[in-house]
């Protein structure tokens, strides 16, 4: 042993900000692997935190589970993978920032809806508070 810092279950989990019932899970599925102590008992290191921080950073793309056990297997195949890793996170990334405008356009939708009522609400004019939020939308010709 080297003197590396070993870590269980709870105090990992609490570390990398997961439930041990999900440390449990992401073994089971292979995506890691902790090491075993002399009684059997599960522990983890530093290097564990690094790499459940990088399954996090897949997991918050959007990537799904299964799409994150494929990588996992495909890195464990080593550099002939390459390629499908990369065509994998490629289309990851493509339906992550194609969410991201999905977002955006239901934050501007609804940024329009809170300025449609405070001009209800602070408009001094009939006009304004007779106006149905469809008329106040043709201002902007977004919605077509």
């Amino acid at each position: 042993m080297d003197n590396e810092q070993e870590y269980k279950i709870g105090e990992f989990a609490k570390l990398v900000g997961l439930s041990s019932f999900t440390l449990r899970y992401y073994e089971k599925e292979g995506l890691i692997k902790p090491q075993r102590n002399a009684s059997g008992l599960r522990y983890y290191t530093k290097a564990d935190i690094k790499w459940v921080g990088f399954l996090l950073h897949l997991k918050g793309t959007g990537m799904r589970i299964t799409e994150i056990i494929k990588y996992v297997e495909l890195r464990a195949q080593g550099d002939t993978t390459i390629m499908e890793r990369r065509e994998l996170l490629n289309r990851v990334k493509d339906n992550a920032e194609s969410e991201m405008r999905e977002l955006q356009r239901n934050i501007e939708f609804i940024s329009h809806k809170i300025d449609w009522y405070d001009g209800k609400v602070s408009s001094e004019t009939n006009e304004f508070k007779s106006l149905s939020f469809e008329k106040y939308l043709e201002r902007f010709a977004i919605y077509d």
